[in-house]
């Protein structure tokens, strides 16, 4: 499976995720190839304005430009983000 290395910028704004790569996430809405709550694991996490994220499902599947609208963070990274809020 091929990594990229993320642009040195590329932050989340507020409101935005703020995932990593090799966080699990899981799809929220019916994706091309990707049912809802099929689960698949960050390859790219990039942007400057907008954070958006390369996922490789369990299904084979891979999507790029997808963000809070259309997948949700599972076990490790949802406990990680969870922490974070509450310091906030």
């Amino acid at each position: 499976m091929t990594f990229w290395k993320p642009h040195a910028l590329a932050k989340p704004h507020e409101n935005q995720l703020d995932l990593r790569m090799g966080d699990r996430v899981l799809s929220t809405v019916e994706l091309q190839g990707v049912s809802v709550g099929t689960e698949g694991k960050v390859i790219l996490a990039n942007g400057f304005n907008w954070q958006r994220y390369r996922v490789l499902f369990n299904n084979g599947v891979e999507l790029g430009d997808l963000d809070q609208r259309n997948i949700a963070p599972t076990g490790r990274a949802a406990k990680r983000i969870a922490k974070q809020a509450a310091k906030s």
